[in-house]
This record gives C-alpha cells, sequence and structure tokens, in this order.
C-alpha cells in the first residue's frame, strides 16, 4: 500500500527541510514537498519532525544471568522500543554454556526473539573463548548476517590479552569485514577493589563505583585500541563513559585508527551522586555511574564526533531484584538500566533543545550512524529505496518520566520525574504503523531478523 507522511519538518544527518515522504510496499518511494496524495493513507506529520526510525545498536531483552532475568524480553521490550521512536535494535546475547561455539548463543537468541518482535532486530555475536575452533567460526559470522561480535575484559566469560588480539586478528582477516565490539574495563582492578570494599562497605551502594574507577576503563579502552592496531582491526568501544576514554578514542581517530565509539543516555544525563540516593541500587550497572566532568567530556564528544553512537545497553532487571539480591551484598545486585523507550525524548530535550547538538547530529547519533556503522544497509536514511522506518517526533509532546506510565515492563526508570519532549506521535516500521497517534499500533509478528553486511567498513 501507498502511505505519504505529510506536512511535517524532514531532519536527516545532513539537513532540515520541509517534505512528505512516500512510501509503498515497505520502501521509501519518494522525499519532496507537495507530494501528490492519490491513493495513498495520509499520516499526519503537521508540526512535527519526520526523521529516520531510531536504530539502538546495543540491547540485552534476552539476557538470563542465571541468579537473575531481565523483565521484559522481546515481545514486551520491542514495543517499549517502537513507542520511544526506535524501528530497529541490535541485541548482545548473554554468555552461553561453557566452550560452545559462536552460534550457540545467536541461534538460542534468535528463538527467542522470532515471532515475539514489533519492530526489525539483528544480533552481535558473542566471544566467551578464543580457541581454534571458536577463531575458525569469526568469518563464518558475517557470512551468516552477523556482521559484529562482542568481547568482554572483565566478568567470568572474559577473554585474558592473548585470546582478545587472536580475536582482532581474526576479524581482521575474515573475508568480509567484522567489527569487534568490546565491553572495556580491567578486569584485575576491578577485582581487587571489589576485594577491599566487600570487607568494609559491601552495603554502600557507592561501592559499586568506587569499584569500578573511571582509569579501570581508560585502561581497557587503550589496550583494545593497542590490539585493534596491532591487528589491523575495526574496535568499536561499547558505553563509553570516562573522560579519558573519550581523549583516547579522539587520539586513536586522529592518527587514523578505525576506532569507533558509542555512549548512552545515562552517562550523559546521570552521575555518581545518585548512588548515594535512597534507591541507590537502581543505578547499579557497568560501567557505573561517573562524575559530572565525565558528562561534559562525552557531551563534547559527542558533539564533534569522537562519539559515533548513543545507544541504551537497555537491560530491564527490576528494581525489586536489585534490591533483593543486592540486599546483602551490593557486589551481587545485577547491573543494567532500562533506557530504549526514552532514548529519543532524552537526547532531544537535553541535547538538541540545549544547543549541545544540533538537531542533524541528534539524527546521525540516535539513526543514521548505528545502521550505517552495524550494516544495516537499508535503515537509517529517508531516501529512495531505503526501508519505510519512519518517526515521527512531536516537538512539543512534553512528559514527566515516570516508570508508570512506560510501556516498559520494568517496575523502575532511572529517570523518574525528569521533564522530556519529543514524543513519538507515529512510528512506521517497514511502512506499518506500529505507533499511531501515540498509541501501539503493531503486531508482535511484524518484526523480521535483519541480516546486516559491512561492506561499506
Amino acid at each position: 500500500m501507498r502511505l505519504l507522511v505529510a506536512g511535517g519538518t524532514v531532519a536527516t544527518a545532513e539537513a532540515t527541510f520541509t517534505a512528505d515522504v512516500l512510501t509503498e510496499n515497505g520502501v521509501v518511494l519518494e522525499v519532496g514537498d507537495s507530494l501528490s496524495r492519490s491513493g495513498a493513507e495520509i499520516v499526519d506529520a503537521s508540526g512535527c519532525l519526520v526523521i529516520p526510525g531510531g536504530v539502538d545498536a546495543h540491547t540485552h531483552f534476552g539476557l538470563d544471568v542465571g541468579f537473575a532475568k531481565v523483565s521484559d524480553g522481546f515481545r514486551q521490550g520491542l514495543k517499549a522500543a517502537a513507542m520511544g521512536g526506535v524501528t530497529c535494535i541490535v541485541e548482545h546475547p548473554g554468555f552461553g554454556p561453557q566452550g560452545c561455539g559462536l552460534f550457540h548463543q545467536l541461534d538460542a537468541f534468535r528463538k527467542l526473539a522470532d515471532g515475539e518482535c514489533c519492530i526489525d532486530y539483528a544480533f552481535h555475536g558473542v566471544a566467551q573463548r578464543a580457541g581454534e575452533g571458536v577463531l575458525a567460526d569469526v568469518p563464518r559470522l558475517a557470512q551468516a548476517g552477523y556482521a559484529s561480535l562482542k568481547a568482554y575484559t572483565t566478568y567470568a566469560g572474559r577473554l585474558n590479552e592473548e585470546d582478545l588480539l587472536a580475536l582482532f586478528d581474526a576479524a581482521a582477516q575474515s573475508p568480509e569485514p567484522l567489527l569487534v565490539a568490546v565491553h572495556c574495563e580491567d578486569h584485575a582492578v576491578i577485582e581487587y577493589l571489589t576485594r577491599r570494599l566487600r570487607t568494609t562497605a559491601w552495603s554502600d551502594p557507592m561501592s559499586l563505583a568506587l569499584s569500578r574507577p573511571g582509569y579501570a576503563e581508560s585502561l581497557a579502552v587503550r589496550q583494545a585500541i593497542a590490539f585493534a592496531r596491532t591487528a589491523g582491526a575495526t574496535l568499536y568501544v561499547v558505553h563509553l563513559s570516562t573522560a579519558d576514554g573519550v581523549d583516547a578514542v579522539r587520539q586513536a581517530r586522529a592518527s587514523g585508527l578505525k576506532v569507533i565509539a558509542e555512549t548512552c543516555p545515562q552517562y550523559l544525563l546521570l552521575d555518581d551522586s545518585r548512588y548515594l540516593e535512597p534507591d541507590g541500587l537502581a543505578c547499579a550497572m557497568a560501567p557505573p555511574l561517573r562524575k559530572k566532568t565525565d558528562q561534559e567530556a562525552l557531551w563534547q564528544g559527542v558533539a564533534d564526533g569522537t562519539v559515533s553512537v548513543v545507544a541504551t545497553d537497555h537491560c530491564a532487571f527490576s528494581l525489586e531484584d536489585k534490591r533483593a539480591l543486592g540486599a546483602s551484598d551490593v557486589f551481587a545486585c545485577p547491573g543494567g538500566v532500562p533506557g530504549v523507550e526514552t532514548r529519543l525524548p532524552l537526547l532531544f530535550t537535553f541535547g538538541v533543545l540545549t544547543r549541545r547538538i544540533t538537531l542533524e547530529r541528534f539524527v546521525d547519533i540516535c539513526c543514521t550512524s548505528p545502521a550505517r556503522i552495524m550494516g544495516l544497509t537499508r535503515k537509517g536514511w529517508l531516501e529512495p529505496g531505503f526501508d519505510a522506518d519512519i518517526t515521527v517526533l512531536d516537538p512539543d509532546s512534553e512528559r514527566v518520566i515516570r516508570a508508570a506510565n512506560l510501556t516498559q515492563a520494568v517496575d523502575y526508570t532511572p529517570y523518574e520525574g525528569m521533564a522530556a519532549r519529543g514524543w513519538p506521535r507515529h512510528v512506521l516500521s517497514r511502512g506499518k504503523k506500529v505507533v499511531s497517534e501515540g498509541v501501539f499500533a503493531g503486531e508482535p509478528a511484524w518484526g523480521r531478523f535483519t541480516p546486516r553486511s559491512l561492506e561499506a567498513m
């Protein structure tokens, strides 16, 4: 069917202009002024911004760590994503059984997601060891449509230095381009500080931040950059949270290295004073919240292009579980916060409206760059031939964020009480309305697995 998004202001990563967007059979057909309405269903975008559908490149909707499980899952989680203007997510699977191959978790998470998603979805691989069999599977990832894989420098499934370098080398030698995403925190520093704090401050949420200091992140970021440089691979640093990390990425990019950085709204908008509040455990996450000086550096990095993507690391362990598991030991509290539903309004409000970033940069970091970097070749642009993934934001729609009023299936939001503008009025996924006049209109089985290819890298 033909559908015309009419009367709005189109905003892309390069320009803002008045135009209509005509779609047909799930694809953008034409973008132009005063397009013909003949035979088309009209989506009224009067007074609104028309942008490419949001792409969240870092989510955890299916995570189960054994002692705790996220509370939303793909069905409710992607419904919340759609209500927040997101039309495609890239999920990070959790660790699998010891000794499993690279495809084990991808196959398991595909089963969790297939038939449950109202918007499109893709997956990163996850590397929890780098033996010969695993390394031999690395080139097969890209061939199967998984153009990236994630490694950790901390946690039980971390890679040691030799294995991480071997992984970068395997990715660099892959016949098809492959992105290596790394959770960068130095494990030895964290383990040492955690042991010490457990004996003196086991019940203090601030210990979560003290046990994972900023220098533990920057140390691991610089090591990952060195390994990527050695192997000639492309590094994607997930959830960057520190000023020193921003400096390391900026220096690497200035010297011509293939280094890409992502940050998240929580690191741009919240600081470690939250751990002093009564429900400090609500903000248990890794990396933890940082100082206001780190926030300023991250905003500068987003504005000047050092930080290319703002994703959410959406990980909706409930506050009930956090309280129960962290009551006797804060280090046993599951880490992660929800954010997929609030990313666009928060960044529009505290980025665009405060003039920290331009409207075009907002579109770039939330829609276009995540699609391009992740190899979602038909998403992220409002141009003929691209998927008709479209979000219509109402810049005058203001709400006070309350967990009780969000679609997410989790009992809190770290942004409780914050006022935000720029909520979606309409959201289209491949030309289908999944949000209409601010009301969910999607179907669980509409979303489909989207293979990715990094041909442009």
